[in-house]
């Protein structure tokens, strides 16, 4: 997105990561918005704030992940993307009836053949374990998931975990069907 805030880039009349949240919170309980500039605007919108730990500047997606978890109050954490603005309506469900299911620590969706492993529920105990992971220089979502009981559940759209990565995007993906 040459360098804007990914999450606050407009589709159908409003934030990407606002989409997000909308579809989440019918899924979820308390939810937490991970942002690390423009907080102004995420705070606006009513969810409390959390930022990545600045020792693990550039960590990429696990830093959120542990920033949700050391703020998390509930036994798990769910954690998504803020550019996918089409989840399934039975994200959390589904992953935590697949978490259960299968005696596993952390649940991810599995869509048209691809791990998607940027959503994940988690046990909110791992928090330490990431940390850990983390601070030895470790970043691959995969590779810490492949440390613990995984749940791969399978959904039938892959268009649910389409993310938009450039402004073409979200110009292209506005023509499909929601």
């Amino acid at each position: 997105m040459g360098g804007a805030d990914k999450g606050l880039q407009p589709w159908r009349g409003q934030a990407l990561a606002l989409h997000v949240l909308q579809q989440l919170q019918p899924q979820v309980g308390p939810l937490l918005i991970n942002a690390n500039r423009h907080l102004a605007v995420y705070r606006a919108w009513g969810a409390p704030l959390v930022s990545d730990d600045a020792d693990l500047a550039f960590a990429g997606p696990l830093a959120g992940m542990l920033a949700g978890l050391e703020a998390c109050s509930t036994a798990y954490l769910l954690s998504v993307p803020c550019d996918t603005p089409r989840l399934p309506g039975d994200l959390a469900q589904r992953l935590g009836h697949g978490l259960l299911a299968q005696g596993a620590r952390m649940a991810m969706p599995r869509a048209g053949g691809r791990l998607q492993p940027v959503f994940c529920l988690m046990e909110a105990g791992l928090r330490d374990d990431l940390r850990a992971f983390l601070q030895a220089g470790d970043r691959k979502v995969a590779l810490w998931a492949e440390r613990h009981r995984l749940a791969v559940v399978e959904f039938d759209d892959p268009l649910a975990f389409q993310n938009f990565n450039t402004p073409d995007d979200l110009q292209r993906q506005d023509r499909l069907s929601p």
